[in-house]
């Protein structure tokens, strides 16, 4: 699985006994995956986890169709597909010693892995504009709400901080407007109504604490191998803007959060990003650039990521010009933008004099790909037709049984497993409501008890003389007795208590 510089992939050549390898230390310059439906993507994603793994490189990566967790348990000797493993391997000279590999299983719904989180304030207002899918207009305001919250010391830790500090943007439009342009209702309204599609996508699941901790991720095996963390996806993917979204924010924590290596002799981490269409499908530029940006400079922290696609021509050009490891399965052309994109597709390959580029991609058989891997100065390598190792851990899923045993046998169980609910936006606001309502409740009754005294000093209403104490009109007291009076009544729902937090908000432009 391991070669003295790199991870073995394959045999390549006339006879296919050549080894193709990538070299651990170009591994951090990134790769595609490509291929159509069916011809082995899944399978050469496995078997370059397994070599990172055995590298002592940890390795994140989606399972969208679920065969992915089986890199927890080692092949099967008794299998159907052993026989052509075992011929296989005596083919490209591989030791096929089934083996499984140290896996930690992920899930944002908590229920196939440890519940994965992030906050609303570590996802930012680009990601969360993305994720909702909000016009130009409804991010500015996006990004007012996050400003505010920062001035205001109101920590955006899940979704019910962000609809709170909506509600505050809302109520507090005027004096916000002045300093840093209109808001309006309508647009307030449109991004609460994203919110709503969201949280009925699941995507409450994603906000709140604990937040995700990189380091629970890069931490290393017992035995020293890299671990191999999985998030399960097959649910996620009925909610393919939230499953992209989330995987750009993952790449981009890790951006963030490393320091810089230079140019280490292996990877620190190895991010999959698998159905990559999805990221770019529609985005903006402005997220495309950012895309570029990160996949340009991470490298310089160790990090290498692989894009894995059914073809090329989903990845923008100047994101596939980075990609410098390259492993390409069939692709089928049928009609003319088919011949297009594999036409376009062999272009980006160094030729080979022993066969024709364009005719091999559209030739390889199921296991079989074209490659070509960077040399030892970053060079690309010549293309060959590559015949991919066996994997050493089981293909396909795990039984229920045996993932429950795999993530109760985990030590992140304790840390992960329960929700904790700080003080944040939300609890804030609302303090500052009911702090609000009472005052306006106080100030009702000390007026009530002063009209009050006066009647009793001056008798009855008929006896009472012209001069006597009329109810002040002044304009605090008729903030007072307009909130108060009506919210004090209604603080006992949860409703009641959101309209307060809205409307109240106005009063503590000061605090």
């Amino acid at each position: 699985m391991l070669t003295e510089n790199g991870i073995f992939v394959g045999g390549g050549g006339v006879d296919h006994t050549v080894p193709q390898q990538v070299l651990l230390k170009q591994a951090n310059r990134h790769g595609l995956i490509a291929g159509a439906t069916g011809t082995g993507k899944t399978v050469t994603l496995q078997v370059l986890a397994e070599g990172f793994s055995a590298a002592g490189v940890p390795v994140f990566l989606s399972d969208v169709k679920g065969d992915l967790a089986g890199l927890a348990m080692p092949g099967d000797p008794a299998g159907k597909l052993h026989g052509a493993f075992e011929k296989r391997a005596a083919t490209i000279g591989f030791d096929l010693a089934y083996q499984a590999f140290p896996v930690t299983f992920w899930d944002m719904f908590g229920d196939l892995g440890h519940p994965v989180r992030t906050t609303v304030s570590e996802m930012g207002p680009l990601l969360l504009a993305r994720l909702m899918n909000l016009t130009e207009a409804q991010e500015g305001v996006l990004n007012i709400a996050f400003r505010l919250a920062d001035e205001e010391g109101l920590p955006l830790l899940d979704l019910k901080d962000l609809q709170a500090m909506l509600v505050f943007v809302g109520q507090n439009a005027a004096e916000i407007g002045l300093r840093y342009g209109n808001v309006a209702a309508a647009t307030i309204g449109a991004i609460q109504r994203q919110l709503l599609v969201l949280e009925n996508q699941g995507g409450a699941q994603l906000f709140g604490e604990p937040a995700l901790d990189l380091a629970d991720m890069m931490a290393p095996a017992p035995d020293g191998r890299g671990r191999i963390n999985i998030l399960a996806a097959e649910r996620l993917m009925a909610s393919p803007r939230l499953y992209a979204t989330f995987l750009l924010w993952l790449l981009s924590e890790l951006f963030e959060e490393l320091p810089e290596v230079g140019d280490p002799d292996r990877p620190r981490f190895v991010f999959f990003f698998d159905e990559a269409h999805l990221l770019f499908d529609d985005a903006p530029k402005a997220l495309i650039d950012k895309v570029e940006q990160v996949a340009r400079l991470i490298r310089s922290k160790g990090v290498g990521v692989y894009f894995v696609t059914q073809n090329p021509a989903d990845v923008p050009d100047d994101v596939l010009g980075q990609l410098g490891n390259r492993v390409q399965h069939a692709l089928r052309a049928f009609t003319a933008r088919d011949q297009k994109d594999l036409s376009r597709a062999a272009q980006n390959y160094r030729p080979n004099p022993a066969f024709d580029t364009q005719t091999a991609i559209k030739e390889v058989g199921t296991g079989e790909a074209v490659t070509s891997f960077l040399e030892a100065k970053g060079i690309p390598g010549m293309v060959e037709r590559t015949l991919i190792r066996p994997p050493l851990s089981r293909l396909g899923t795990l039984t229920p049984e045996e993932r429950q045993r795999i993530v109760s046998g985990s030590v992140l169980g304790v840390k992960y497993g329960a929700t904790i609910d700080r003080d944040s936006a939300f609890e804030r606001l609302a303090a500052r409501a009911s702090a609000a309502a009472e005052a306006a409740a106080a100030q009702t009754a000390a007026t009530e008890a002063r009209e009050f005294r006066a009647a009793r000093r001056y008798g009855s209403e008929d006896d009472r003389p012209s001069r006597a104490p009329k109810r002040a009109a002044s304009k605090s007291d008729s903030i007072a007795v307009a909130f108060g009076k009506s919210f004090a009544r209604q603080l006992g729902t949860k409703s009641g208590q959101a309209l307060v937090r809205g409307v109240l908000g106005s009063l503590f432009k000061s605090r």
